[in-house]
């Protein structure tokens, strides 16, 4: 039987800025009240980026709301979350930020077996050109949706 997954955020802008070429789980080490403040669904993954700094890899800019119901000992909103990771991971994602122009972005983040796991991709930017084509091609695929569902409908 598969295990629930509860999805909390989803970063959709990052499919349509990116080329996505591997995703990879990650968990995420988080501080006093942000984990309730997750929960309620009250967290941001627009404009996050993971980088691996001093053999560690961390998300920077995910925006965790500070709880409604906690005291002055809130956490920073903006602060960077270190992120769990094997080490030949993030050897791995290293070599490939460094070298080959890629990206790390969080796609999601989610609840599994009670744990905040996050969903990283390892991602090349897209031109404006390439934008422009998926909109082409996602126009075209609902304009034959519709003509087949029109169609069906008649008969």
């Amino acid at each position: 039987m598969k295990e629930p997954i509860k999805v909390v955020a989803e970063n959709r802008k990052a499919r349509h800025d990116y080329f996505i070429d591997e995703t990879y789980e990650a968990g995420i080490a988080l501080v006093g009240t942000e984990v309730k403040s997750i929960r309620t669904g009250k967290v941001s993954l627009r404009d996050s980026y993971a980088e691996v700094v001093n053999g560690e890899a961390y998300l920077q800019n995910m925006h965790i709301s500070p709880y409604d119901k906690g005291s002055r000992f809130n956490h920073d909103p903006k602060r960077p979350r270190k992120l769990l990771l094997h080490k030949r991971e993030i050897k791995k994602l290293l070599g490939q930020t460094t070298q080959k122009g890629y990206t790390l972005i969080p796609l999601r983040l989610y609840f599994k077996r009670g744990k905040v796991k996050v969903e990283l991709a390892l991602a090349r930017g897209k031109k404006l050109y390439d934008k422009r084509q998926d909109i082409a091609k996602r126009d075209a695929q609902r304009e034959m949706a519709r003509a087949l569902s029109s169609r069906n409908r008649d008969r």
